[in-house]
């Protein structure tokens, strides 16, 4: 099981395939088995011709779940990514990251763009560049829930607290973690930098997905972003074939695989 340690906490990653390498980045509550190989996401991606880095991020997965809230503070998350690839020996790659991943991926696309050939932004919507963040986690609602005793526990009325915490008991999830990493300051980025990005970006989201709502501002915030709608909510759409076949089309546009 390939790890590294960033500033103290043990980072688990796959990295498999050949090919221009792409680096994966998961949702919250979720990891990079659930996210990405079980939809056949980096089946699909080898079969193209790629490299796949992906990563369980902290609190995730088979990396280190520390229950300090500041161990995720300031832009660690999205610096983990940063430091795999330099752990692996990749200058340049390109970046897909769904829901919280796709957070991460934002804000790496802004502060590290030199790191990537392209980004794709994946379930995650306009508060981005609204400065809107959801209801459960500007209200504590969501640390809240992952410190419950159970689901059951958690008050019916916010009912995207609750949900997470179904689908953290459903993963197996380290509830403590993610509630630590509810309650760290961690760090934004300013969305207003997104209109300098010159990388080629697709914002990719499901056309059912209420949790982030419309993708439309941030695409447009972002200049040359293409904008991909596919079946399924937040939870399923990642799972979608036309998820597939959206990302392998873009990547073959915007990075193909050179034959050696």
């Amino acid at each position: 099981m390939p790890t590294f340690d960033s500033n103290g906490v043990s980072i688990h990653y796959v990295d498999e395939g050949s090919g221009p390498a792409i680096v994966l980045v998961h949702g919250f509550a979720a990891n990079l088995e659930l996210n990405w190989r079980a939809p056949k996401i980096i089946d699909a991606l080898i079969a193209a011709g790629r490299r796949v880095v992906a990563i369980d991020c902290r609190g995730h997965g088979e990396s280190g779940k520390p229950h300090d809230p500041d161990a995720y503070g300031g832009m660690q998350m999205a610096d983990d990514v940063i430091a795999m690839m330099d752990h692996v020996g990749i200058d340049v790659a390109d970046l897909m990251g769904y829901s919280m991943g796709g957070m991460l991926s934002a804000s790496l696309l802004v502060r590290h763009p030199q790191r990537f050939r392209s980004v794709i932004l994946s379930g995650i919507g306009d508060s981005i560049v609204t400065g809107a963040l959801l209801n459960s986690v500007r209200t504590g609602a969501m640390a809240a829930a992952m410190e419950a005793k159970d689901a059951e526990a958690v008050a019916t009325e916010d009912t995207t607290a609750r949900n997470f915490r179904l689908f953290a008991d459903r993963t197996g999830a380290d509830v403590g973690a993610l509630a630590a990493m509810q309650r760290s300051t961690r760090g934004t980025f300013d969305p207003a930098k997104l209109a300098d990005v010159t990388l080629p970006v697709m914002v990719l989201i499901g056309e059912g997905d209420t949790l982030v709502g419309s993708a439309d501002k941030l695409a447009a915030a972002i200049p040359g972003a293409k904008l991909v709608k596919v079946p399924g909510d937040h939870l399923t759409a990642v799972g979608a074939p036309a998820l597939k076949t959206a990302v392998l089309g873009f990547l073959a546009a915007q990075s193909p695989v050179v034959a050696a």
